[in-house]
């Protein structure tokens, strides 16, 4: 998918007019090559817009709250070149309400150990300046990421991608929009939440429409537009009749074809980019929609299931977060099935009943049409596959009653022993981190849903450094939990989030 925004990140640098005037057109200087060098080296995902240097608490505050206004500015990278004394920062600070990373960098690799004297001090004392910068956000209690080191290694490059796709994610997320086809699922505890702080603490707008009002979108899709979306699937994808009669076969994937178009116009005529539905409550639709679910979340729409709210929102907020980036591997709604406890082979059956997005799939992708207990429809088609190798993040945000928590368990992705020729629906299989026994009883301690938010794109400091900025909870499950470590950190937690 693609972001809507051509976002940027602006670059302040701090300093002083103590030093005179040569001393600032150095740091205005270094600063923009700094810049050049970021914007020319190829790893950061967005571009970085120098901005004058900042000296004095008028320009400050008002280069904060131009940040604020400015819809395409994602956020602001800060470097004290020289010493900047903080309190110039406090006013500009409280209005920022946007993410900030503090760089902690100098234009100079290596001491100049033949010609350093005061002057050179004077003017290149990041050491010093970005110290004080840090204690005023820290006294403030501002959430930010600080990146230390030379600005030209790889390194603190790719820091600062990592983080901007974090900081993408805080800016997007207020711009999601959930709209819940039905209702959750009866008695199911960990999909419902409170829909109102979700909206103050994260920006999420979550709203209900009765289906049928669904259905007559549906309803009004043209036979040409069917006809011309099944032919594109024909294309796309292989054909798995297994006996079935290919006429009866297209009917069914026709229906699907229906479904995306209708559903597509409706989420784009009321703007929203995320959407659940629930197989217990289909009015009119002739089946529950599958196929177009799937091609839906490879447009980049967010979907749980069974009216899961949450993670439909989760799921669009990390498509939004891995927009664009080179070599994608797939973002995709997901759910805990069954385990495999063989030593050695151990790990979690991932799929849905009809609803995995094929952005994560290896190899080829086909087109199934197979009965469904549930919803009492006809036969749902349903793109099926099996998911990528490799590391990802599964995540899970769940409503304690008095907080949300944000749950990211490391997974690594594998390939199942033997194929599963019976199994009609897409398929991923993971070890969780450290282990399974261990992951598995670490992600229940912590109240972890049974769907999920996965990604093989996102790395676990990006998911925390978004909790953080939404000011929530976050566990992290990874090679280095320890079961006795982790109850006492969750003890913890009800303290501080309380």
């Amino acid at each position: 998918m693609e972001l809507k925004k051509n976002y940027k990140f602006w670059f302040a640098t701090g300093s002083q007019d103590l030093y005179g005037d040569e001393c600032l057109s150095h740091v205005a200087k270094h600063a923009q090559i700094i810049v050049q060098n970021f914007n020319e080296s190829g790893i950061l995902p967005f571009e970085v817009v120098w901005k004058p240097t900042l000296i004095d608490s008028t320009s400050i505050r008002r280069t904060f709250e131009e940040a604020n206004a400015d819809e395409e500015c994602a956020g602001v990278i800060t470097w004290m070149h020289t010493f900047s004394p903080a309190k110039s920062w406090i006013a500009g600070l409280q209005a920022f309400k946007k993410p900030l990373l503090h760089l902690h960098t100098q234009f100079n690799e290596e001491i100049p150990y033949d010609t350093i004297d005061m002057d050179f001090m004077n003017e290149n004392q990041s050491a010093h300046g970005d110290r004080e910068f840090g204690h005023i956000v820290t006294r403030m209690g501002i959430p930010r990421e600080v990146v230390v080191g030379y600005y030209e290694s790889k390194e603190v490059k790719e820091k600062i991608a990592s983080w901007m796709r974090s900081a993408i994610g805080m800016v997007e997320s207020k711009n999601i929009r959930v709209v819940r086809i039905a209702d959750n699922m009866r008695n199911v505890a960990v999909t419902e939440g409170d829909k109102v702080e979700a909206q103050i603490k994260f920006g999420w707008e979550i709203d209900a429409y009765p289906v049928n009002e669904v259905v007559d979108y549906v309803n009004a899709v043209s036979k040409g537009d069917i006809d011309a979306l099944t032919q594109l699937y024909y294309e796309k994808y292989n054909l798995l009749l297994e006996g079935r009669d290919p006429i009866e076969f297209k009917k069914h994937v026709e229906v699907q074809a229906g479904i995306e178009i209708g559903l597509e116009k409706f989420l784009k005529d009321h703007d929203y980019q995320a959407v659940v539905t629930h197989f217990g409550d289909l009015g009119g639709l002739k089946q529950l929609p599958g196929l177009a679910i799937q091609r839906l979340m490879e447009k980049g729409y967010g979907f749980g299931a069974e009216g899961d709210w949450k993670t439909a929102a989760m799921v669009r907020l990390m498509k939004v977060m891995t927009a664009g980036k080179k070599d994608a591997k797939g973002t995709s709604f997901m759910e805990d099935y069954t385990y495999n406890f063989v030593p050695g082979k151990e790990g979690i059956l991932e799929a849905h009943m009809l609803e995995v997005c094929p952005t994560i799939a290896d190899g080829p992708v086909s087109i199934k049409v197979n009965p469904l207990s549930m919803g009492d429809r006809e036969d749902p088609a349903r793109l099926v596959f099996t998911a990528k190798e490799g590391e990802g993040i599964a995540t899970s945000l769940i409503d304690l009653g008095h907080r949300f928590r944000l749950i990211i368990n490391k997974v690594d992705c594998k390939k199942t022993e033997k194929p599963m020729p019976e199994l009609p629906v897409a398929t991923a299989f993971w070890t969780p981190k450290p282990d399974l026994y261990k992951g598995a009883e670490a992600w229940i301690l912590a109240g972890g849903a049974h769907h999920t938010a996965f990604s093989y794109d996102l790395s676990v400091d990006q998911m925390v450094a978004w909790a953080e900025a939404m000011g929530i909870e976050s566990v992290v499950i990874d090679e280095n939990t320890d079961i006795r470590i982790l109850k006492n950190e969750l003890r913890w937690n009800e303290v501080v989030y309380r």
